[in-house]
C-alpha cells in the first residue's frame, strides 16, 4: 500500500506516552516521513487527506490504526475529542506495534 508522504500524520497514543516512540517508529517503517508525525491535538485538527494514526485498542493497544481523512466539519469542541468530534475517517490499514 502507498501513503502520500507529503501529507501530515496526527497520532493519538490515548495517553499512552511510553509507546510514542514504538509507534513513530513502526509508521516511519511503513514510509512515513518522520518530521511529519505530529501528536494528536484536541484544538487543531488535519484537513482531508491528511492521517490519523491511533494506538488501537486502549487501554492496551497492539496496533496502530492508519485512517485517512475524508472530511472536516466545524463543530464546538468537546471534551478530549475537542474538535475532532467534525472530522470523519476511514480506515486505510493496521500496523502491528
Amino acid at each position: 500500500m502507498s501513503f502520500d508522504n507529503s501529507k501530515p500524520v496526527y497520532l493519538f497514543v490515548h495517553g499512552r506516552m511510553d509507546l510514542v516512540q514504538k509507534s513513530v517508529d513502526a509508521l516511519v517503517a511503513k514510509g512515513f516521513s518522520k518530521d511529519k508525525i505530529t501528536p494528536g491535538n484536541p484544538n487543531k485538527v488535519g484537513d482531508v487527506g491528511d492521517y490519523m494514526a491511533m494506538l488501537w485498542r486502549p487501554p492496551t493497544p497492539d496496533h496502530i490504526k492508519l485512517q485517512k481523512i475524508v472530511t472536516v466539519e466545524p463543530v464546538e469542541p468537546q471534551g478530549m475529542i475537542g474538535l475532532w468530534k467534525g472530522v470523519k475517517s476511514e480506515d486505510i490499514t493496521t500496523i502491528p506495534l
